[in-house]
């Protein structure tokens, strides 16, 4: 059951459902998706410094920001990735979330600024993120963690690259201390029994979903590649542990509970954390339904144990 906190949220998204976004320029939709971003951000949560970085790679530049909190009580550094179903979502339009999670945590952020959709079609937002995370692991001292652990975090279509990410880096022999996929999207099919539930009327609309992996896949076609449906990965062993977050009134809940259960039956630590009454997004919207930002205390000790005790 939905907290009654969304009501009033779902029930303007139904009287006034937002525009198929095969029918808006990807402009449009970026900016309509920054402006309810910010609309719905309250207060930031205050910061030692907040910086700007630009990460060399190959032949491009990633953008990534920095967030220093207050009192930091871990050696460990996050490596975030924003949602936004692949196409929409930047450093700006996630600020306040990832301000709040690093003060939360006591845990520097790195935000990454990936190439989107559909102007860089699959692979490039997946490269970016690889090559960001390979270069973090090389420069750690220019991030001010020298020698400490790493985790990557995302969130939707950012969770989906964590995911991948964390199954290419164990094959290339980079640790992790963890893997944090807060209701991860984890291939386009879309099938599960949640899906069919709440496939539309609580604000992540499967069709509009399923237009946008077009969008993200562009020419290719193969659904069955692991590193776009995570899912039929036939070997997670070694992974990072995992710590998964998955919202109750979420079309996406099912598969991120199957993945979870992957883990397990691969033998990797793994945390599943649910938030009851929630919706896809529901950290987004801490600022104005308080009660969202509950599962963040959790979130924040699992991630304190498996940094400080890896076998945890």
């Amino acid at each position: 059951m939905v907290h009654p906190a969304f009501e009033p949220i779902l029930r303007h998204a139904r009287e006034q459902p937002p525009a198929h976004p095969s029918s808006v320029s990807v402009e449009e939709r970026r900016q309509s998706f920054r402006d309810e971003a910010l609309a719905l951000r309250g207060a930031m949560a205050p910061m030692a410094s907040q910086e700007e970085r630009t990460i060399e790679v190959d032949d491009r530049s990633i953008r990534a920001r920095l967030y220093v909190p207050l009192s930091e009580e871990s050696h460990a550094l996050v490596i975030y990735f924003h949602g936004g179903s692949f196409v929409t979502g930047d450093l700006d339009t996630h600020e306040w979330l990832c301000r709040r999670l690093a003060s939360d945590t006591k845990m520097r952020f790195l935000a990454i600024d990936y190439r989107l959709a559909p102007e860089h079609p699959f692979p490039a937002g997946l490269n970016d993120a690889m090559d960001a995370i390979r270069y973090v692991a090389d420069h750690r001292s220019e991030f001010g963690v020298t020698n400490s652990r790493l985790i990557i975090m995302g969130e939707s279509a950012g969770a989906n690259l964590a995911t991948v990410a964390a199954i290419q880096l164990r094959d290339e022999g980079i640790a992790l201390a963890a893997q944090v996929l807060i209701y991860p999207t984890l291939g386009p099919e879309l099938m599960t029994e949640s899906a069919h539930t709440f496939a539309t009327g609580y604000l992540l609309d499967l069709d509009h979903l399923r237009y946008d992996y077009r969008q993200y896949l562009g020419q290719f076609g193969d659904h069955t590649d692991p590193r776009v449906t995570p899912l039929l990965q036939l070997n997670l062993s070694g992974v990072a542990p995992a710590v998964v977050v998955v919202a109750e009134c979420d079309p996406l809940r099912d598969e991120a509970v199957a993945y979870a259960g992957l883990l397990r039956h691969c033998g990797v630590p793994v945390e599943l954390l649910e938030a009851k009454g929630m919706i896809h997004g529901f950290l987004e919207m801490g600022a104005v339904v308080p009660e969202a930002l509950e599962v963040v205390d959790d979130l924040a000790t699992h991630l304190h144990r498996l940094v400080e005790d890896p076998a945890s």
